[in-house]
């Protein structure tokens, strides 16, 4: 018997036409033989199903990166931490500096370093996911997070990189492994995006800079109201402080921390994403609608998810890294 053969089907798009790039990759970045751990894949699949969700994660390399033979600045995260109904589900997504040669290494060690931290503490947040303790949930991550990110810098220092140009945005999800527990926490630091599509309807539920309560992340924001002593500091009148040849200038504001927890309802699909998806997803409707049909029901296969979270958008040409989660 003759088994037809059916040509592939083609990445498709949404919008008033195609992008202009191929919509396959094109160019592999270039290669140092004595540094081939160096090297990053164009697309990373992954997925699990633990409790009372089904998780499906992505990270693609851009048309823009495809094209021009860059590496994917995108890193991607999945890991758990703990056995049974208590484990801990991490997804964590970070995104180097635009135009900077280390962007997928600063990237790649953010994801690393939130990863240990996480993993180190799993058994107590799980604990305060399990009893809501959003208040304790916040500080601890924000601390976390704080320490993760400054140790970035500290490497990028060691390594004579600029600190600035050694950056990588952060978002993070956990998922507890406790199927009676409904509980969904998000944190990070820098710009991306987190939606909820609920009946029918997608819904952007980013933690918007007003919502954010509490000190900026320290060594990435203002500083704290008070030393490690416990002595209060003064206020910022806002009067410029001169130079001072003991100590180096005060840095500028960094992004602020980030953080969201929320209970999820049965049916209910849940994504985090990087700006490569977030601004297709907030600035075509096309693609809202596109996905809605796609998202509405049970969750997709790894390969069907991979195929409908790289439909294209002309005028968006970013890295794509993404992690929805289906409520079952």
């Amino acid at each position: 018997m003759d088994i037809p053969t059916l040509p592939p089907a083609p990445v498709g798009f949404v919008g008033s036409g195609p992008p202009t790039y191929d919509a396959e990759p094109t160019a592999l970045p270039p290669a140092d033989p004595d540094e081939l751990d160096d090297l990053v894949a164009d697309t990373v699949l992954d997925g699990a199903r633990y409790g009372a969700c089904t998780l499906r994660a992505v990270s693609v390399r851009g048309d823009s990166a495809r094209f021009r033979g860059e590496p994917r600045r995108d890193s991607l995260l999945t890991a758990r931490f703990g056995t049974g109904e208590q484990a801990l589900i991490l997804v964590a997504m970070a995104t180097g500096a635009r135009a900077t040669p280390g962007a997928h290494r600063a990237a790649a060690e953010a994801c690393h370093l939130i990863g240990r931290a996480i993993g180190r503490s799993h058994a107590r947040l799980a604990q305060d996911i399990s009893a809501a303790r959003r208040g304790d949930l916040k500080s601890g991550l924000h601390r976390l997070t704080d320490r993760s990110l400054g140790k970035l810098r500290a490497s990028a220092v060691e390594q004579g990189i600029d600190p600035e140009e050694y950056a990588a945005t952060l978002r993070c999800l956990l998922l507890p492994a406790d199927p009676d527990c409904r509980i969904r926490v998000f944190f990070g630091v820098g710009t991306g995006g987190l939606f909820r599509l609920r009946d029918g309807e997608w819904h952007d539920i980013e933690p918007r800079l007003t919502d954010v309560t509490g000190e900026p992340v320290v060594g990435f924001g203002s500083l704290p109201t008070e030393t490690p002593e416990g002595d209060r500091l003064t206020m910022d009148l806002g009067i410029p402080t001169p130079p001072s040849p003991y100590e180096p200038a005060p840095e500028p504001p960094r992004e602020p921390f980030r953080f969201r927890a929320s209970v999820a309802r049965p049916g209910d699909t849940l994504l985090m994403c990087t700006g490569g998806l977030a601004d297709p997803l907030r600035g075509e409707p096309d693609l809202c609608e596109y996905l809605t049909g796609r998202w509405s029901g049970p969750p997709p296969g790894l390969a069907t998810f991979l195929a409908d979270s790289q439909v294209r958008v002309k005028g968006y040409a970013d890295d794509r890294t993404a992690a929805a989660v289906w409520e079952a």
